[in-house]
């Protein structure tokens, strides 16, 4: 693990480096975590090779996954699916189904990869990033337009499904092979945690908000929180599912409003929700860019041979086969405007930090090879850089009609 000084030097490289670069990447308007992601390549063996993701940074990256879960569940409000309904949920569906089976077919028949590196890519595919959507969608000023609504309520789904498709995948990886009694089991236990988890945190956060008035030291928010998010994820673990499960239904839970199956809501006081998520974010952004830091310090490009025709074709195979797959989805949508199914498509494209997740955690599992992992490091990059640009250029072009 290394000497306690080299530990602490080397958190001082990843925090700064981390910083200096999501500035930069940020002022070029491109996602803060390219740059993050770009710093880890810097520091790592692609390039300069000062650093290596030891255990100890691993684990405090383990950390900033599971951060990263929480704030995806913080900010997922359940509300959106009612107010959008069988559109949301039309094109969720089709956006999750269509690039898990196309991707998959194309590596198993076109790239002639193993079943579970198959599983894992399709799965890496299915993602939506909420936060990178939100933020285009807002800066276009079109949150709260028919567009933004059932973008955000299809990203909401995305989530959910994507945390119990890595779920399963991970109980694959684990046992070796699809077994239907491991897959039934796993099923059965993550809807428990599900179900059973949200009740005990709001009864938690109700003791939280009442002792944090009489409280007579500050932070008894951040503490709380951060504790019943590693208690969660220990739980998680504990019942048989991922600790990532955990750190998502802690945040789900403290969400603005969540609503449990059959209709059951269960309010929060949204001005204590707001709290703690300002309380909570210098903790998130504390932790977060260690996780991306560590995708760039895990690979290794100068071992990657550039000429490669496999590397490209598969690389432009998937990419393709990514942005197809959001807008098949989009474009089962009936009753709506054709430009309004491509702004929808185009909006649901980038992966951003959850298909990182993915195959970050393949590559930790001896799943992904360096060269299948750069792969889809490139294809996530670019549909996470790309998609909002060219959202942004298609408003402008259809002005008129996008209301």
């Amino acid at each position: 693990m290394g000497e306690i000084h080299e530990l602490l030097f080397d958190l001082m490289l990843i925090l700064l480096a981390a910083r200096v670069f999501a500035e930069i990447a940020v002022r070029l308007n491109i996602p803060s975590v390219i740059g993050e992601i770009t710093a880890g390549i810097i520091l790592g063996p692609s390039l300069f090779g000062v650093l290596e993701a030891n255990q100890m940074i691993r684990l405090l990256g383990e950390i900033g996954i599971i951060l990263l879960l929480f704030e995806v569940g913080l900010q997922t409000d359940g509300s959106r699916l009612f107010k959008t309904g069988i559109r949301s949920l039309v094109t969720a569906l089709g956006g999750f189904i269509f690039p898990f089976i196309f991707s998959y077919i194309a590596c198993r028949y076109f790239l002639n990869l193993s079943l579970i590196e198959s599983l894992f890519i399709g799965g890496a595919l299915t993602a939506t990033s909420i936060g990178i959507t939100i933020r285009v969608l807002s800066a276009l000023g079109k949150q709260n337009q028919t567009v933004g609504q059932v973008v955000l309520g299809a990203a909401v789904i995305d989530d959910v499904l994507g945390v119990i498709l890595l779920g399963l995948l991970l109980e694959i990886t684990l046992s070796g092979a699809i077994n239907f009694q491991n897959t039934l089991r796993v099923v059965l236990f993550i809807a428990m945690f599900f179900a059973l988890a949200p009740l005990a945190a709001k009864l938690m956060s109700y003791l939280i908000r009442r002792f944090d008035h009489s409280s007579a030291l500050p932070g008894l928010i951040p503490t709380t929180v951060m504790s019943l998010v590693l208690f969660f994820a220990w739980l998680a673990y504990y019942v048989g599912a991922p600790e990532l499960l955990g750190g998502f239904a802690a945040g789900l839970a403290l969400s603005r409003r969540f609503f449990l199956p059959f209709g059951i809501a269960i309010k929060t006081d949204e001005k204590f929700s707001n709290r703690i998520y300002e309380q909570m974010k210098p903790v998130m952004q504390l932790f977060t860019p260690i996780f991306f830091v560590v995708v760039g310090l895990s690979v290794d490009l100068s071992q990657i041979d550039w000429t490669s025709e496999y590397l490209w074709f598969a690389s432009s195979l998937l990419f393709v086969i990514a942005i197809v797959g959001k807008l098949a989805g989009a474009f089962l949508m009936r009753a709506v405007p054709f430009h309004e199914k491509i702004a929808t498509g185009l909006a649901m494209t980038p992966r951003g930090e959850v298909g990182l997740i993915f195959i970050e955690l393949g590559r930790s599992s001896n799943i992904l090879s360096n060269k299948i992992y750069v792969i889809m490091l490139l294809v996530i990059v670019l549909t996470t850089i790309l998609p909002p640009f060219v959202l942004k250029w298609y408003y402008k072009k259809n002005e008129e009609f996008m209301t």
